[in-house]
């Protein structure tokens, strides 16, 4: 029999990831759509002997085509006419999501209308009587429970059974369409048509409630109730501050730190030790030995060991968000946002500017404005992404091993606090004549499904893995090879390296950083081509990937190092003022190509780089000499 393509659609927030995560498991294929960020989410499945091929659309609330989301729903309607298109509808929230399925209804595209989380439109006294919404529509009508894989699992029976062009739409759906089509030819203005057009759409939702749908009255919601603590009053952001304190203790200290002991002891204790003996037993040319120790394996597992923090990390803002606690903080920043020029909306890309500058900067197209596009572009290079967690664990254990956490958690909200105030500025003077506009769904507080949760953060770390992988892989060969020669060949001194020359001739604009040696210096130059490369750098140069940021292991090991080859490098204070430019200076090139691209514009690029690391230089030149003058050198 021939294969079957299903396409799911719907509102955010109405369980249609869920859905599709139940019908493909770990048969799916993740990527992103042609020249855009948004997942592309592919599932092969077979059921009744039929191989069925599910596409997980990204989530909207109309196909207006005015967002990246938008876009991809219409474009890919227009270009693809799948077997099946099944509409994921919040039950509990059922006028709303009708909306899009009209719009959809109105471009000919016939539905399966799947009405997800019934237990909570129950609970919330909201009753549907399928049939008469089936006869409204003229299409069918299914119901599911998200998080159920028996529920789930029986819409793999519609979809093999279901003949699409046996349905066709109802007489109050095709007068529906000819009122609109009417509207469309009537010669108004542009912007009285589409008025017209979603006013028409609303008196058709209001028929179709009126007629399948009854309401009655419950007691308040839990999700009111807590929303009365999670999202209102100063309350609300004393208990975000501490759900993300949580995070990162959980992340440092608890989960992720014991699990990256262990790779961290893999690579120094048993790979490291295994490739040079392997290489001095089959006479290896020292070079090449050099390449493999110093370079590749101190380079790459310097970084390695951080995966588990990462994926701790991947795993507890997916669970934050599957809560609808993420939403929540949007709406919790809109004031605040909204006193620097922007909306809560905007505090978007800056959360996912946590993962990775590249997409976060990308996210910026699903702002509602130009102000806010440019803006979110311009501030998200000073958040805290994976790529810098590396560098500010390692200083912090080396220095700060009794605070690791802390330390952490300080310079996440350094990056906050500085794209908030850039933020400020650029809004009253580049942008000051352009408005902001915020639209924004709380959901429901639901229970994560936790094989979505696992999935997502697997989706994320595994493609930062992959990133991160080859970037430092090549990073490392590059640096080891400025480090280990030089114009005469190859030296055992890298004082009269490449890279010695290099990081000497940019050290000198950090002196009055407190850290002007020539290794910072080599260590900030590659940390332009890739953040990475900066724990890459110091692994090389110094040693640091033996140090565990483990307090009791990381004093020792510290204690040696600053003893050593690192004696006179740093002190505290200039270790805290190189965290503070490491996270706010340039993005990396990566971030910069995509600034280019995003902002249209070789000159906003250039502007990025050099305004983001002016803000670096001045912001760790005040933490270093406003703490000597404090006496904490």
């Amino acid at each position: 029999m021939t294969a079957l393509s299903v396409a799911l659609t719907g509102n955010p927030n109405t369980g249609k990831s869920t859905i599709f995560n139940e019908l493909t498991g770990a048969r799916q294929k993740i990527g992103n759509w042609p020249g855009v960020t948004v997942d592309k989410k592919v599932g092969v499945i077979e059921h009744n002997g039929r191989k069925i091929s599910v596409i997980d659309l990204p989530g909207t609330y109309s196909i207006n085509a005015r967002s990246q989301e938008e876009q991809v729903v219409s474009d890919y309607f227009k270009t693809n006419k799948p077997d099946i298109v099944v509409n994921i509808i919040d039950a509990a929230n059922i006028a709303r999501n009708l909306f899009l399925t009209i719009q959809l209804m109105e471009n000919g595209i016939p539905l399966i209308l799947n009405l997800n989380m019934m237990d909570e439109a129950q609970r919330h006294g909201i009753k549907i009587d399928m049939k008469k919404l089936e006869d409204a529509f003229g299409m069918p009508v299914t119901n599911t429970v998200g998080r159920s894989n028996k529920s789930v699992r029986k819409l793999l029976d519609v979809f093999t059974n279901a003949v699409m062009t046996n349905y066709k739409p109802s007489k109050l759906i095709n007068d529906h369409i000819e009122r609109v089509h009417n509207i469309e030819h009537s010669g108004l203005a542009a912007a009285k048509i589409e008025e017209e057009v979603i006013a028409a759409r609303y008196d058709l939702i209001d028929k179709i409630m009126a007629s399948a749908v009854t309401v009655s009255a419950t007691d308040k919601t839990l999700t009111e109730k807590l929303d009365s603590y999670l999202a209102n009053g100063v309350s609300s952001l004393m208990i975000m501050v501490a759900a993300f304190y949580l995070m990162f203790q959980i992340a440092f200290n608890w989960i992720g730190q014991p699990l990256a002991d262990i790779v961290g002891e893999f690579f120094d204790e048993t790979l490291a030790p295994a490739a040079a003996a392997a290489m001095a037993e089959a006479g290896v040319a020292d070079w090449m030995q050099s390449l493999v120790s110093d370079g590749i394996i101190a380079g790459v597992g310097a970084v390695i060991n951080f995966v588990p923090l990462i994926f701790t990390l991947f795993i507890c803002l997916s669970f934050l968000d599957g809560t609808g606690y993420m939403a929540r903080v949007a709406f919790i920043m809109d004031p605040i946002m909204r006193r620097v020029g922007l909306t809560g909306k905007g505090i978007m890309p800056l959360i996912m500017g946590f993962g990775c500058g590249v997409p976060a900067v990308m996210a910026s197209r699903a702002l509602d404005t130009h102000k806010d596009r440019m803006i979110s572009i311009f501030v998200t290079p000073f958040i805290t992404c994976n790529a810098k967690v590396p560098i500010i664990a390692l200083f912090a254990a080396m220095f700060f091993p009794d605070n690791v956490a802390n330390v952490v958690f300080a310079m996440y909200f350094v990056g906050i606090i500085t794209a908030i105030i850039m933020a400020k500025i650029l809004s009253s003077t580049m942008f000051k004549e352009q408005q902001s506009t915020f639209l924004l769904e709380l959901p429901p507080y639901r229970l994560p499904d936790i094989k979505t949760v696992l999935l997502e953060a697997w989706d994320k770390g595994k493609g930062y893995l992959i990133k991160a992988g080859t970037i430092i892989f090549a990073m490392s060969v590059i640096i080891w090879f400025l480090s280990s020669f030089n114009s005469d060949g190859m030296t055992e001194d890298m004082d009269n390296s490449y890279l010695a020359s290099i990081g000497s001739a940019t050290s000198v604009i950090f002196a009055p950083q407190g850290f002007d040696t020539w290794e910072a210096g080599a260590a900030v130059v590659t940390g332009v081509l890739a953040k990475e490369a900066v724990v890459s750098t110091m692994g090389i140069l110094y040693g640091a990937d033996e140090v565990s940021t483990e307090p009791d292991e990381a004093n020792e090991a510290a204690e040696t190092m600053l003893a050593t080859s690192m004696a006179g490098a740093f002190t505290p204070l200039s270790a805290l003022a190189f965290m503070v430019f490491s996270l706010l200076y340039s993005p990396c090139m990566t971030a910069l190509g995509t600034i280019k691209k995003e902002a249209q514009g070789f000159k906003w690029m250039a502007f990025v780089f050099f305004y983001t690391t002016a803000v670096a230089w001045g912001v760790s030149l005040i933490v270093y000499q406003g703490g000597k003058l404090l006496g904490f050198e």
